[in-house]
């Protein structure tokens, strides 16, 4: 494993000394902008493991993509590799169907200081709760970014990631009613204590991820990819491309279904990703929203 091509496939060209902010929110959005978030391994006979050279040789050599155990492991290595001051933190993933948080971490995030300030970095949430760039972990504070407004709020040792967002304007009338829209335009999204992580630490919930019945990730095959507008996302046969308009107060979706022969088409060409293994999309009846 080496930086230099961890750069090349995220294409940053420096600078490669400096340990600051602007480094840090540079490596950070040109991740999401290049490698997506998925779990199509889960759907084409892979088994995803929590080996980081194995994470390495598929998302960086190999094109593909990963889900957060994968992309935050990673770059959290990378973090570390350059200098940063960088630590693997857990996260609970807030659920719509008990209004609440599970009592096992599903989440791993990383924590990084500079010069005396504490950030979370997630690179790989997906969609549009998605942050660009690095939040501050400062409690109350409304951090905007392109998918809306982030916020971070401390419950005694609890931290709680939520955002407000836009009203959804879905173009095309046969998906308006879609359970894919999100219509809430202020959620939680995740909660994560500052208790340092190890990679072992996930090892059991990666397993129950790729194998529950109940998992959204056996139930859903999921690829998103954020743009310089917006996000693209392939769920199930479900194509969406999303457009931020922050000034009309809207996200633009413009949502239609793609046949089994436009899957591995739309993959290479939207999200640059090609699976070894042919795919099977799922897209069964479990709470998800993009």
């Amino acid at each position: 494993m080496n930086l230099e091509e961890y750069f090349q496939r995220i294409g940053f060209h420096g600078p490669f000394d400096k340990m600051d902010l602007t480094t840090l929110r540079s490596i950070h959005k040109l991740h999401v902008m290049s490698i997506p978030f998925e779990n199509l391994s889960v759907h084409c006979g892979e088994w995803i493991t929590m080996d980081l050279e194995t994470i390495f040789n598929k998302v960086v050599r190999s094109s593909r993509g990963g889900w957060c155990l994968e992309n935050n492991f990673l770059f959290g290595w990378v973090l570390r590799e350059m200098g940063f001051n960088a630590t693997m933190l857990g996260g609970r993933v807030f659920n719509t169907i008990t209004n609440d948080f599970p009592p096992g971490e599903n989440h791993l995030i990383n924590m990084v200081e500079i010069d005396g300030k504490a950030y979370i970095a997630d690179v790989s949430f997906g969609v549009s709760s998605q942050i660009w760039e690095p939040l501050e972990l400062v409690s109350g504070k409304d951090q905007p970014q392109a998918a809306g407004v982030f916020r971070l709020t401390k419950n005694e040792d609890t931290w709680i990631l939520e955002k407000t967002g836009r009203t959804p304007k879905v173009l095309n009338p046969e998906f308006a009613k879609s359970s894919l829209v999100n219509r809430k335009q202020t959620y939680q999204i995740f909660c994560f204590t500052l208790q340092p992580r190890e990679p072992e630490h996930f090892a059991e919930k990666n397993h129950a991820l790729q194998t529950d019945s109940a998992s959204l990730f056996t139930n859903k095959s999921i690829c998103s990819l954020q743009t310089p507008t917006g996000f693209k996302a392939l769920i199930g046969w479900t194509y969406s491309e999303v457009t931020y308009k922050p000034e009309e107060g809207v996200d633009l979706l413009d949502m239609r279904n793609i046949t089994e022969d436009e899957v591995d088409q739309i993959l290479k060409e939207q999200f640059n990703v090609k699976t070894q293994n042919k795919i099977k999309p799922a897209n069964k009846k479990v709470s998800y929203t993009i």
